[in-house]
């Protein structure tokens, strides 16, 4: 088996004094798990960090067998723009450990690695822990455990909805809401719209919600937790400014 690809580098794991196991998020084939010869050599450790953007060709001899990685080049290094910013670094980290724990090996990420992406791509502007709060919601999706803002669980209506179920998942309206809103999430309105240009306070919310979602409806069914990384992004978040 042999092909060629590129993607993010989100793990890394020493294998011997000079090679390492490198794990990759690929548009092309998914979470990638992959040996490289040398990867922890003077000459390749400004490659081999965690967030960078390489390519590659990958060799098996039979299909069973764990990949190794060749011929691997350096397209985009994320290095410092992360390095100089602990809080990036920190969303940084929370992603990779839930990519490494809910992605399964050569699973295809479909329209979810543009979330993955598009944190990366934006990690120098302003509002990048926007993109973060995107990839958590998306990863939901991804995961199978997506939830259901498009209308009112209980009228039906689409409009005025203002809260969603943390049994459910399903967006309740204000006026159904209104008794319970303290048990409710708030209805995730950025993330429906699509605008990249929330306030702090509503980033905070959906974090919130969704790590409860990952935590309850994924996480806990594979003996696993939040990454202790992320436990700091709703600190940050509260003095989050666009």
């Amino acid at each position: 088996m042999q092909f060629s690809g590129e993607g993010y580098i989100i793990k890394i794991r020493n294998h011997g004094e000079k090679s390492a196991i490198v794990t990759l998020v690929s548009p092309q084939k998914g979470k990638i798990i992959g040996y490289v010869n040398g990867a922890r050599s003077s000459r390749n450790l400004g490659i081999y960090q965690i967030g960078n953007y390489i390519s590659f060709n990958a060799y098996a001899r039979v299909e069973e067998n764990m990949l190794s990685l060749k011929s691997v080049e350096l397209l985009r290094s994320y290095a410092a723009d992360f390095v100089l910013n602990n809080d990036k670094i920190e969303a940084l980290l929370s992603m990779c450990r839930l990519l490494d724990e809910c992605v399964a090996e050569n699973d295809d990420l479909g329209s979810f690695y543009t979330a993955i992406d598009d944190f990366f791509t934006h990690i120098n502007d302003n509002n990048w822990l926007v993109y973060y709060s995107f990839f958590e919601y998306y990863l939901l999706d991804f995961l199978g455990i997506g939830l259901d803002i498009s209308e009112c669980a209980v009228t039906g209506q689409r409009q005025n909805l203002r809260y969603v179920s943390p049994k459910t998942g399903r967006a309740v309206c204000a006026e159904v809401g209104a008794p319970y809103k303290d048990k409710l999430f708030a209805y995730p309105q950025y993330i429906a719209d699509k605008n990249y240009r929330p306030q702090g306070g509503e980033i905070a919310e959906v974090l919130a919600m969704t790590g409860s979602f990952l935590q309850k409806n994924f996480l806990n069914q594979h003996n696993l937790r939040l990454p202790e990384n992320r436990s700091g992004l709703l600190g940050i978040v509260k003095t989050y400014k666009i």
